[in-house]
């Protein structure tokens, strides 16, 4: 997967950087939505919620052409994005 880094719609702060936002998409368990509202039918946006080797969790919008992905915004997840990332593991490893 390549990423489009050039000029991020967002500042990336101190509590994230562009490599982690990237583990976070290898994340063989991450959980990547298309947001079902009218929206984001104009240009399509995607939610990924992935954790990184180091264990944080981090939640991005992000869009794509199927070759490249550019990530609009990216941040830590919140408790509840959290839950649902872990319900997401737990049901995939019941399988």
């Amino acid at each position: 997967m390549e990423f489009d880094w050039n000029s991020p719609p967002f500042n990336l702060d101190s509590s994230l950087t562009r490599q982690e936002i990237e583990e976070s998409f290898e994340d063989p368990f991450a959980v990547r939505l298309l947001p079902d509202t009218p929206r984001f039918a104009v240009q399509a946006r995607f939610f990924n919620l992935g954790m990184t080797a180091g264990g944080m969790g981090i939640f991005s919008v992000y869009r794509t052409n199927g070759k490249q992905v550019r990530i609009i915004h990216a941040r830590v997840m919140e408790p509840e994005e959290r839950f649902f990332y872990q319900r997401k593991l737990d049901q995939n490893l019941a399988r």
